[in-house]
């Protein structure tokens, strides 16, 4: 019994974040799916890990403060610096776009290996940036993401219709952002992706990509617990999983 309650008092905060991640990233992901530009967000979030890493850098002496207010804004800085140069050639072809993407995002994972050639710790602060640290957050550390997506998360269900693109793009990098900080980019990209993917042409979509993202987070959370097995890549994982089952059980007949 005390092992549980180990286990549920570390869990939560994940879980918590896991939550506030999927409350922007179900319908945000979705927008990105229909906008058929599918690795934009891997591209803002590899840009803003490369903002993270050198605010680090430049600020941080040597603890690796991922929510130092200068680490925020530097990050934030350049994540709407590489959504700007996306949102100049939104109307080129896909194609073009994507082009722009895959440059965008090579640039920003080779700066970061450049920046942390000289740090000691460099591997492990890019295993960080990258799978992210979930399991060891605390419910304090959430609360700048939680009262910023309440904003986002107000003004995208109630303009949906006049948000353009032109606030889309800010949107989507300032929220990309705070979660990279957080869990990390692959499962930043896993919470756009995968949840929306599986409900694309479905009705109710929202609902049924909340209800397998948190069923995703929840498996994944207690199996990576449980097997001591790294969260985020777990969780990645499990999203996979959940989605698969979903959409071999249920998501099939829906599109039928």
């Amino acid at each position: 019994m005390e092992h549980l309650l180990i286990h549920a008092e570390i869990l939560w905060p994940a879980l918590l974040a896991g939550l506030l991640v999927l409350s922007t990233h179900v319908p945000l992901g979705r927008e990105v799916l229909l906008r058929g530009i599918i690795f934009l967000d891997l591209a803002i979030a590899q840009t803003a890990a490369f903002g993270v890493m050198l605010a680090n850098t430049l600020w941080v002496n040597g603890h690796g403060d991922h929510h130092h207010f200068s680490t925020t804004i530097i990050a934030v800085v350049a994540a709407l610096a590489g959504s700007i140069v996306l949102y100049s050639i939104r109307k080129r072809q896909v194609r073009v776009q994507e082009a722009f993407i895959g440059i965008l995002f090579v640039l920003m994972a080779t700066g970061i290996i450049l920046i942390l050639s000289a740090d000691p710790h460099g591997g492990e602060r890019l295993k960080e940036i990258l799978a992210g640290q979930i399991l060891w957050l605390q419910a304090s550390d959430l609360l700048q993401l939680f009262f910023v997506y309440v904003v986002i998360l107000v003004v995208w269900f109630l303009n949906q219709e006049k948000v353009g693109e032109w606030l889309f793009y800010p949107f989507f990098a300032v929220t990309i952002t705070l979660s990279t900080q957080v869990v990390g980019v692959y499962l930043v990209f896993a919470s756009l992706i995968i949840p929306s993917f599986c409900t694309l042409h479905q009705k109710n979509p929202l609902i049924k990509s909340y209800l397998i993202g948190i069923t995703g987070y929840i498996v994944g959370l207690i199996v990576s617990a449980f097997l001591n097995l790294p969260a985020g890549a777990t969780i990645v994982w499990c999203l996979t999983a959940v989605g698969c089952l979903y959409f071999i059980f249920i998501g099939r007949k829906a599109n039928r």
